[in-house]
């Protein structure tokens, strides 16, 4: 029962309070699609993504700031 709580719990969190987020959970934060992050991940310029096995996860608060480095700089 505790363990199912605590499930039930890490699902309620709001996206941006996560401090990583998965790229679907990526995608809908930035309105940037799936492909389009997967790319700049494996383009290898970007440092907001690591691997936990074969998931990808996107530190939320470095792709804060890659986003707005890239606006600053008209992508």
């Amino acid at each position: 029962m505790a363990r199912e709580m605590a499930i039930d719990q890490g699902n309620d969190i709001p996206i941006w309070r996560k401090a990583n987020l998965t790229v679907k959970e990526a995608a809908e934060y930035s309105n940037i699609g799936e492909h389009s992050i997967i790319e700049l991940i494996d383009s290898g310029s970007t440092h907001f993504s690591f691997r936990v096995g074969k998931k990808r996860l996107i530190n939320r608060e470095l792709f804060d700031e890659y986003i707005k480095q890239a606006c600053r700089s008209g992508f």
